[in-house]
């Protein structure tokens, strides 16, 4: 299948970062990999991105709108590919890839008020992280986008 002639998947993803300044990531259930990712998803038709995140924020983690403060959009959408030998065993083999809108927002509420054991789960396990070893953490195909995810968000980002 020639993936060039797919569309990229629009996407929403969210940094979530706590007063420590470390971010959110889940280890999802339907990968064996020691990978994890931050929490991401579709945009429905006719959703804003905005609205897109702070939606499958809540899906994925169970954080609520009013836990969480926007600090940034990145400026610009970002893409990621899918390996060859994924294209066509995930989303029905209607996307390449994903282009994705990215959001930062700081986490206001505790650790008890973050629960993956949601109506349609996604993640095993969570836990907070240094953004600096988020790209050696996700999925090899996407560390070049969560390199460029850390450099739109860098000058928020704090120790």
């Amino acid at each position: 299948m020639d993936k060039t002639s797919l569309p990229y998947r629009p996407c929403a993803g969210v940094m979530l970062m706590n007063r420590d300044g470390q971010i959110f990531v889940g280890q999802r259930l339907d990968s064996t990999l020691e990978a994890w990712q931050m929490p991401q998803g579709g945009i429905d038709p006719g959703e804003a991105p905005l609205d897109a995140a702070v939606r499958e924020l809540r899906e994925e983690t169970g954080v609520v709108a009013t836990k969480v403060r926007l600090i940034a959009e990145a400026p610009d959408e970002l893409f990621y590919d899918l390996p060859d030998d994924m294209i066509g065993r995930i989303w029905k083999g209607k996307w390449r890839g994903q282009r994705q809108r990215w959001f930062l927002f700081a986490f206001d509420g505790e650790d008890g008020d973050i629960d993956i054991q949601t109506p349609e789960p996604e993640f095993r396990a969570w836990r907070w992280a240094d953004p600096a070893d988020l790209p050696t953490m996700i999925v090899p195909f996407k560390k070049t986008l969560y390199e460029a995810v850390i450099a739109a968000f860098s000058p928020h980002l704090h120790r």
